[in-house]
């Protein structure tokens, strides 16, 4: 948990660490109280059953908390949402295609890959497509997923901060070798994903944009 690795990791862990502390607290009080009034009030301590008569503070308190403990958590949820579905201007594009049972990628340049090569720190838009039936792409250590439709494109975006290698896998069943649908995601540095997609270093990709700009 808040391992950091894409610009999702703090809200996601956050939103889910808001939720399970609040899920085990009321867990814990009311395993205590249900403990305690079986106790408190056993037949041995009282062989006669009296009727106990409603409070209306009582009740307005144990239905506000909870209703403002939901809020809380949809308004977190919100906001994760709307982070997610902005995707920023200037974001690189990357075709993605499911089908059974594997991805496959598309840059700007035409390469494919059966692999997502990605630059660290720069926003990365997915625009996903299926040939065939749903699913779903999911990079779990950058707390990203997308369901992916046939004949529907969708949009997803994220921006890894740290190099290295995740898997891609699929959430949504898809038929036999769903459990068998992975791919990697390797994150690089800006000359090291310039000299994969392009065959150049970062020093030549600086004197051609010096020389572009010039003409």
């Amino acid at each position: 948990m808040f391992d950091d690795v894409s610009n999702f990791v703090s809200s996601v862990d956050g939103t889910f660490l808001f939720t399970l502390i609040v899920s085990v607290f009321f867990v814990l009080l009311i395993t205590f109280l249900m403990i305690f009034f079986v106790i408190k009030y056993n037949r041995k301590r009282h062989p006669k059953g009296t009727n106990i008569h409603g409070s209306v503070a009582l009740e307005i308190t144990w239905t506000a908390i909870p209703t403002i403990l939901v809020l809380i958590m949809f308004w977190f949820g919100w906001r994760g949402y709307e982070e997610m579905v902005d995707v920023p201007e200037g974001a690189m594009p990357v075709n993605v295609t499911a089908q059974m049972w594997k991805w496959s990628f598309e840059y700007e340049n035409g390469k494919k890959s059966d692999t997502l090569f990605v630059p660290v720190n720069k926003p990365i838009k997915l625009i996903l497509n299926s040939n065939d039936v749903n699913h779903s792409f999911f990079i779990p250590a950058f707390r990203l997923k997308k369901d992916v439709f046939p004949n529907r494109e969708r949009i997803a975006w994220f921006q890894a901060k740290e190099t290295g290698e995740y898997d891609i896998a699929c959430a949504e069943y898809c038929g036999l070798n769903h459990s068998y649908m992975y791919a990697k995601i390797i994150v690089l540095s800006d000359e090291d994903f310039n000299n994969k997609m392009y065959g150049i270093s970062e020093e030549d990709l600086k004197l051609l944009d010096e020389m572009t700009k010039g003409n």
